[in-house]
C-alpha cells in the first residue's frame, strides 16, 4: 500500500522575525531552505508519485527543494489554496511578542493554539481543519487509495489540522502539538487508509 509524509515548510523570514504569517508570502531564510534539504536528505529511501503543497512561496520552495534533494523533480506537483496556512487575520503581520504586551498571554495563547479561538478577522484552526480535510479528502486520499506515495508540504497549523483528522486526536492533543520548521512524520497506510505504522523522522 502507498504511504503518505508530511512536511512543515522550512524557517520563513516571518519565523525568524517573530511575527503572525498566516497567508501572508514571504521567503524561506538560508537556514529555512538548509532545513528543507535536510528534509529531502532524511526522505532520501523514499520514492513519490504525487506532491501537494499550499500556493504560498515558502510550502512550495521547501517543496522543490526536497525533490531536488531527491532528484526526483519530474514529481506531478499540485498547489492549492486548501493547504495554505491558517488565516490569522488582524494580526498578520504583527510581532507575536509585542501582541502578548497588548492583549496578554492568555488571550495570545487561545488565538496561537485554541481549537476554536479565532484571531480577529482570521480562522479557527478548527475552520482550517475543515478546509484541509476537505481538500485532503477530494484529492490526496484518492491517490493514496490506488496505493501512490504521496508527499504534502504544508504549514505548522495546516498540517496540525490534518494531524487530527489522522491520527483521531483530541482537541487537547491538537492544541499541545508542536511542528518543527522542516518537521518530518511519514505514515505507512493500509488499504483502508489508516496509520500502520506513523514516525518521525
Amino acid at each position: 500500500m502507498g504511504f503518505l509524509v508530511l512536511v512543515r515548510h522550512g524557517q520563513s523570514v516571518a519565523n525568524l522575525a517573530n511575527v503572525f504569517t498566516g497567508w501572508l508570502d514571504v521567503a524561506l531564510t538560508p537556514q529555512g531552505e538548509a532545513e528543507a534539504r535536510q528534509a529531502g536528505a532524511k526522505l532520501r529511501d523514499f520514492h513519490f508519485d504525487q506532491a501537494y503543497c499550499s500556493t504560498l512561496v515558502r510550502s512550495k520552495l521547501t517543496l522543490t527543494l526536497i525533490l531536488e534533494q531527491l532528484h526526483q523533480a519530474t514529481v506531478p506537483v499540485h498547489a492549492a489554496d486548501a493547504l495554505r496556512e491558517r488565516m490569522y487575520g488582524s494580526l498578520q503581520g504583527l510581532n507575536k511578542a509585542e501582541t502578548i504586551r497588548r492583549y496578554g498571554q492568555p488571550q495570545v495563547d487561545r488565538w496561537r493554539r485554541g481549537y476554536e479561538d479565532a484571531p480577529p478577522d482570521g480562522e479557527t484552526l478548527h475552520h482550517t481543519q475543515q478546509r484541509v480535510v476537505a481538500y485532503y479528502e477530494q484529492e490526496i486520499a484518492p491517490q493514496l487509495r490506488l496505493g501512490k506515495h504521496v508527499l504534502v508540504v504544508s504549514h505548522g497549523n495546516t498540517l496540525r489540522a490534518l494531524r487530527m483528522q489522522l491520527e483521531h486526536l483530541s482537541v487537547a492533543q491538537v492544541e499541545a502539538l508542536e511542528i518543527p520548521t522542516g518537521g518530518v512524520r511519514v505514515y505507512e497506510l493500509t488499504p483502508m487508509l489508516t496509520a500502520s505504522r506513523m514516525y518521525d523522522l
